[in-house]
């Protein structure tokens, strides 16, 4: 592809300046000087190499001018095209002059972050261009396709309403020219993913339920851009009328795109199976983290090329520039998963809403437990809300009981009850669940006679007692300390089990509390006939050992399945008739005002798993706080209820959605010094409120965070609220450009709309 054009100048004479987004958090974009050889060669969109510090960078053209702040002999030059890339499209452009100025990121931070590494670090321009043209040519080959199929108005957000994307991206970011249409070069031709033999759909040539033909109607019928927020129990048909509508999308244009994201990995590979096979015709492309980057480079560059018809993703999938973008559906609405945690922090759902609103097109939220945000803003009528109440092909919602373990003095993770039905399940031929969102074999080991516990020396965590991978399943007592190690969950340091306590030199040793690990060998001892399956982060870190798992419980070869909350969400498991919840207050009465919300949507989210083919179906849930009222809710299935009421809670704290944070974290060698810099941090912010006064701007005292060492560095945070967004963003933007101009040992960031505090 060439895409050394000649282009039209909107500044009368052609510009000498392109305004270039690079991977850096210094600054929105960079000014550099276009020579003589790429004058009338350079638009919005283009990618470039460009000179920075000693070496070269990948980076994109967002803006042409013919002005610059920059001294003239300080300014350099462009260094070059990458002609095999394609032109970003304007929409893609305008999501992240938004997403930058929202998050107050530079926009190439957001732009390169998904971009794969092979096609943008290369430093050779030759082997850069041949890394496009290798990707582009492999995508046509069957083996590269099959690898992808077996790898399987305003804006609403997490803290209610966004003013409109365009206002709040030209008040941080210039407005870059459109750029040229440019032809896409001719391709290999595409073969379509082979279909994933044990995904199945049940709705295959048969006609829609009455709910989901509403739903399907009110969205067919709809025009341009707007936030439909779907709200169907587990097991209602949400990703039938979700395929139905991408058939009537692509079906009137023909070179209309759409975007699936869901928020496990575990949930692409099915996906894509059952995506290809109702599109035979069409190209589907999947993105996640879990693909080499090879393999993330095909097929990147075909969706951004218009090659593909259908992309499926994680998080990272909703910053894939997707030329004929026409809807977008976010399943699983409500799940953290779209939040990115590590770098730079942003909610892929929100962003998803934002560039649906910037294409003109809609955009559909699916849940079975809606966020409260999300809710929020339909009560509101910010966003549409329809509705599937009832399962499809005649199945039940399960029947939800408590089992009060504060009547039991034993150690055993499950109670009578739980054993009683877990063995009557399988009698019948049928599968449970046995769910603990806890992985590893122990959360700690400690030392019976002086009570150590195995901290992490790198964090404020324990290191989790887990067992080796080669130990055999059936080990029940701890054994020789080889087969089990310590793991920090958090920084991942690991190291054998001591043979002594480090403190008083005691042998007996033993692990604390249980995980999936643990829970599977007690269930491997109960029901010694019976073919039991894990499924957690451990297991999925295994290349295709997650999809093995759930191709099996398909297929019947799994009789009792025990995992964490990758297993609450999006399976559809037919013989399935029991979940046991061993530990229901897990975050029930946590620091965190989200606890309980995430709490409520896990145990809905895996209670549905349960009686999705008509089976009677059951779910126990252990607690030791039966009469919480989150319980109450939890028993009738109404999750109207119980979002009303901790919207009422929200409301009368002012928290989001009713209120807007921002969070000031640091970190240091010493806790001291992290503490040092935000006291100084708050003096700058008070300092800044007093130049524009503010009622709207609470700034709060600097603390430690809840785990105040990761990694070995000391952290602490500055949490900032505002009733009024503009205000609380204007306020963000002083302070920032006050901040940046501090020298100080610590290193921080901020984060907008914070995920957790």
């Amino acid at each position: 592809m060439n895409v050394k054009l000649k282009v039209n100048s909107v500044f009368g004479d052609p510009p000498a300046i392109a305004q270039v987004a690079l991977d850096v958090p210094i600054a929105p974009w960079f000014d550099y000087r276009i020579g003589r050889d790429l004058q009338g060669c350079l638009a919005p969109g283009v990618w470039v190499r460009v000179p920075w510090a000693s070496g070269q960078r990948v980076g994109i053209v967002v803006g042409l001018s013919s002005q610059t702040d920059i001294e003239p002999d300080r300014l350099r030059e462009v260094t070059g095209v990458l002609e095999q890339a394609p032109i970003a499209p304007e929409n893609w452009l305008a999501l992240l002059r938004f997403g930058a100025g929202y998050y107050h990121r530079g926009v190439g931070e957001l732009g390169l972050l998904a971009v794969p590494r092979t096609l943008r670090s290369p430093p050779a321009p030759k082997a850069r261009q041949n890394a496009f043209a290798r990707a582009r040519s492999a995508w046509g080959r069957p083996s590269a396709r099959r690898a992808l199929a077996a790898a399987g108005g305003g804006l609403e957000g997490p803290s209610g309403a966004y003013e409109p994307p365009a206002a709040a991206a030209a008040s941080t970011v210039p407005t870059a020219p459109t750029s040229p249409t440019v032809p896409i070069a001719p391709a290999a031709p595409i073969v379509p993913i082979a279909p994933t033999p044990q995904v199945s759909s049940r709705q295959d040539g048969l006609p829609l339920g009455a709910d989901q033909q509403r739903v399907l109607d009110a969205l067919v019928g709809g025009d341009g851009f707007a936030v439909w927020l779907l709200h169907g129990v587990t097991g209602s048909g949400k990703t039938e009328v979700y395929l139905r509508w991408f058939e009537a999308i692509l079906a009137r244009r023909a070179d209309a795109q759409v975007l699936l994201m869901v928020p496990e990995i575990a949930l692409t590979p099915q996906l894509a199976g059952l995506v290809a096979r109702r599109f035979p015709p069409e190209a589907v492309a999947v993105l996640h983290s879990n693909l080499t980057e090879a393999e993330r480079a095909r097929a990147w560059l075909a969706a951004a090329e218009g090659r593909v018809r259908v992309v499926i993703g994680t998080r990272l999938a909703v910053l894939t520039p997707l030329p004929g973008l026409a809807a977008i559906v976010v399943d699983e609405e409500h799940d953290a998963s779209y939040r990115q945690q590590d770098g730079l922090h942003y909610s892929a759902r929100d962003l998803a809403v934002a560039a649906a609103s910037l294409a003109k097109v809609p955009v559909l939220l699916g849940s079975a437990t809606p966020s409260l945000e999300s809710w929020h803003a339909a009560r509101r009528g910010k966003y549409r809300l329809l509705r599937m109440p009832k399962r499809i092909g005649g199945g039940a919602l399960p029947t939800l009981s408590l089992i009060d373990m504060r009547a039991f003095r034993t150690r055993a993770a499950l109670a009578p009850a739980a054993i009683e039905a877990i063995g009557a399940t399988l009698a019948r031929g049928e599968q449970a669940l046995v769910f603990i969102n806890r992985r590893g074999y122990a959360p700690v080991l400690t030392c019976e006679a002086c009570g150590w516990l195995s901290d992490c020396p790198n964090c404020s965590a324990w290191r989790v007692l887990h067992q080796r991978a080669q130990a055999p399943a059936a080990a029940r007592n701890a054994g020789p300390p080889a087969r089990y190690q310590l793991v920090c969950h958090h920084c991942g340091v690991d190291a054998p089990v001591p043979p002594a306590c480090p403190s008083c030199g005691n042998i007996g040793l033993s692990g604390l509390g249980r995980g999936t690990q643990r829970l599977e060998e007690e269930l491997a001892e109960r029901f010694p006939d019976s073919r039991i399956a894990r499924l957690d982060r451990d297991v999925a870190r295994r290349r295709g050992a997650a999809q093995a798992v759930i191709t099996a419980v398909h297929e019947g070869e799994v009789d009792l399945l025990v995992g964490t909350q990758m297993l609450a969400k999006g399976h559809d498991f037919r013989r399935l008739s029991l979940v046991v919840v061993v530990d229901g207050d897990a975050g029930l009465y946590s620091a965190d005002f989200r606890a309980s919300e995430r709490l409520f949507a896990t145990l809905m989210q895996v209670a549905g798993r349960a009686g999705r083919d008509a089976l009677a179906s059951r779910v126990l849930v252990q607690t030791r706080f039966p009469d919480h009222p989150l319980f109450a809710c939890l028993l009738r299935h109404d999750y109207d209820g119980f979002a009303d009421t901790l919207l009422a809670e929200r409301r009368e704290a002012g928290m989001p959605p009713f209120g807007h944070q921002a969070l000031l974290r640091a970190e240091a060698a010493t806790i001291g010094e992290a503490l040092e810099f935000l006291r100084l941090a708050r003096d700058i912010g008070e300092q800044c409120l007093a130049e524009t006064p503010s009622d709207e701007i609470v700034l709060f005292d600097a603390v430690p965070m809840s785990m105040a060492r990761l990694k070995g560095r000391e952290r602490a945070q500055l949490l900032v609220e505002s009733r009024d967004r503009r205000a609380l963003h204007g306020f963000v933007e002083a302070w920032l450009a006050a901040l940046r101009s501090q020298r100080s040992r610590a290193r921080w960031q901020l984060e907008i709309d914070p995920a957790e505090i």
